[in-house]
Parts: structure tokens; C-alpha cells; sequence
């Protein structure tokens, strides 16, 4: 096989995390999918791949394979656009992952936006609360709040952001304001599930002191937006964004309480790890497609939050 199969091979192998799934979408069989991999490892004289039974994961040479694979099939296809169309058509996918809330209030209608002047460019929006591994997942883009420690990723702020509590006037009514972070003990509160991990305990910083709270939460989601549904239902107090919860103080369906403290769900309590950023792939030739709407997506966020930086 040439250079270039094995590429979309090896390209296709991550994108389905597995072989068989892989090989259904080339016609090819999982025992002619295996030797290919075995042929590809053996001519480079390393393992790209960790296979298990359930499991399939990148090696670090694997996993700059791949990096190179989707730089070079990208070029080949924008290649293939100039010389069809005789323009460069901005065409192809656009894999975009992000968590739900910010997804469905700024990231959707940005984005459906950005296909309307783009109608070449065919987008794939996954919304999801955990943070996953950008070069095994196949996205493009990766949305995500916190920090990214990879050095071979891109990570840009798109937005300071800071976590908050907050709850409904009703609940606050019938059950009281908690006044300092213990209080919260004595609270029903609404926590995030992260990975299976239930995130109960709640760290807090203020000009003095660092503290960490265990909550005992009556209800537990790994879906950031029913966080907010139930909160704004009366049924306790959660920690969220500001991002995502912004228009609800300001219209008076959420109070924030507490708000003397720095907040979140990990010990470091910085700034930082709550902003919101954008991580994508350090490529040294990238997809035109992919830079227009990076460019698009920085200048409209903005915008869309121009209304609550001014208040």
C-alpha cells in the first residue's frame, strides 16, 4: 500500500478508536486492517498504537504520526479545492467539541453563522463537560475551561471567566443564604460528575485563607447545563461558570452567594483554571477553514459578551 492509504488508514483507525470500525468504513477486513498496522509499525520501527481488547490508545510516536497524517491530508484536500474550483474554496470538516451551556448560548449560533458565509465547510458539534484528549479524538477544536499543560497543543484564552454559586430567590427564601463557606454543609447542593468522579468538594479562596468545603449533594449530573436547570428549579445551590450562568442574575432567576471567595473544583483556586480557552493542534500549515473560523470565533464571542462586560 502507498504512504498516502496508510495515512487515511491510520487517520480513520483514531478517528473510530478501533480497527474493525475502521476497516467498515475502508472495505477492508480487521484481519487486513491488523497487518496493514503491523506493516506500518514494522517499515517505521516503532509502535504508533496500545491496543487492548477495549481500549485503543496513541503511542507518543503514534501520536505524532497522526499530527502529520491530518497536516498533509488536509493540504492534499485543500489542494484538490484550488485546482477543481480554481479559487480556494474554504471546504471540508469542522470538528468542534465544547461543553454544553457555552456550546448551545455562544459556540452554535456562532458557529451556524460562520456556515453561512462558509457553505463549503460541513460542521460537526459535540457537546460535552469533559475535557478529552484532542489528538485521539479526532476534533479540530476543543473548547474547554482550565488550563491544557500539553506542549504540542495551542491553547488562547477566549475568555476570562471565574466560578460562581448560585441559586434560586426561592430557594435562598426558604433555606437562607450561607454566609461563609461552611455554612454550605448544611445546604442541598448540586454537583458535577467528572469522569464518574463526583466533584463534592469545593475548594474556596479569599484575601486571607484557602479552604475546602465537602458538600453532601442531593443531586448529581455530568451535564453542566441540568446543573443550571436545576438550580434554576429551587432545588439548591450549585457552582458554575459566570459564563454560563450570566444572564440569570442579571434577569433574577439565579443569586450568587459567597461572593467574597475565589471558587472551583480543583485546589488551585486561580483564575486560570476557570477561564475559558480554545486548544487545537500546533500545525505548521493549517487548514484554511480552521484559521477563518478561530479568527471568526475570537472577534464574535466578544461581541456576544459586549452586553454583560458593559453592565
Amino acid at each position: 500500500m502507498d504512504k498516502f492509504s496508510d495515512m487515511v488508514m491510520f487517520v480513520s483507525i483514531v478517528k473510530h478508536q478501533g480497527l474493525a470500525a475502521a476497516g467498515r468504513e475502508l472495505g477492508l477486513s480487521p484481519a487486513a486492517m491488523t497487518a496493514r498496522v503491523q506493516a506500518l509499525e514494522e517499515r517505521f520501527g516503532v509502535k504508533l498504537l496500545n491496543r487492548t481488547t477495549r481500549h485503543l490508545s496513541l503511542t507518543d510516536s503514534g501520536s505524532l504520526y497522526y499530527k502529520t497524517c491530518i497536516e498533509i491530508l488536509d493540504t492534499v484536500t485543500e489542494a484538490e479545492n484550488l485546482i477543481q474550483s480554481g479559487t480556494k474554496e474554504v471546504k471540508g470538516a469542522l470538528k468542534i467539541i465544547a461543553p454544553k451551556d457555552i456550546g448551545k448560548q455562544y459556540i452554535l449560533p456562532i458557529l451556524s453563522d460562520f456556515i453561512r458565509q462558509h457553505q463549503g465547510v460541513v460542521p460537526y458539534l459535540y457537546l460535552n463537560d469533559h475535557v478529552l484528549n484532542i489528538a485521539e479524538s479526532g476534533m479540530d477544536i476543543v473548547i474547554q475551561y482550565g488550563e491544557q499543560m500539553d506542549s504540542n497543543l495551542i491553547s488562547r484564552k477566549l475568555s476570562s471567566s471565574r466560578r460562581v454559586l448560585c441559586a434560586s430567590p426561592e430557594y435562598l427564601r426558604k433555606h437562607g443564604t450561607p454566609l461563609i463557606p461552611h455554612d454550605l454543609v448544611n445546604h442541598d447542593c448540586l454537583a458535577m460528575l467528572r469522569s464518574d468522579e463526583e466533584l463534592k468538594t469545593w475548594h474556596f479562596q479569599d484575601p486571607d485563607k484557602k479552604s475546602s468545603i465537602r458538600v453532601e449533594p442531593k443531586r448529581f449530573s455530568d451535564d453542566g447545563e441540568v446543573i443550571r436547570r436545576w438550580a434554576l428549579e429551587g432545588a439548591g445551590i450549585a457552582l458554575k461558570s459566570i459564563l454560563d450562568i450570566q444572564d440569570d442574575p442579571n434577569n433574577h432567576r439565579l443569586t450568587t452567594v459567597l461572593n467574597g471567595y475565589m471558587k472551583n473544583f480543583d485546589s488551585s483556586t486561580s483564575v486560570s483554571s476557570a477561564n475559558l480557552n480554545v486548544v487545537y493542534l500546533s500545525r505548521k500549515y493549517q487548514p484554511k477553514r480552521i484559521k477563518l473560523f478561530l479568527d471568526f470565533l475570537f472577534q464574535e464571542f466578544q461581541v456576544r459578551l459586549s452586553p454583560y462586560q458593559s453592565q
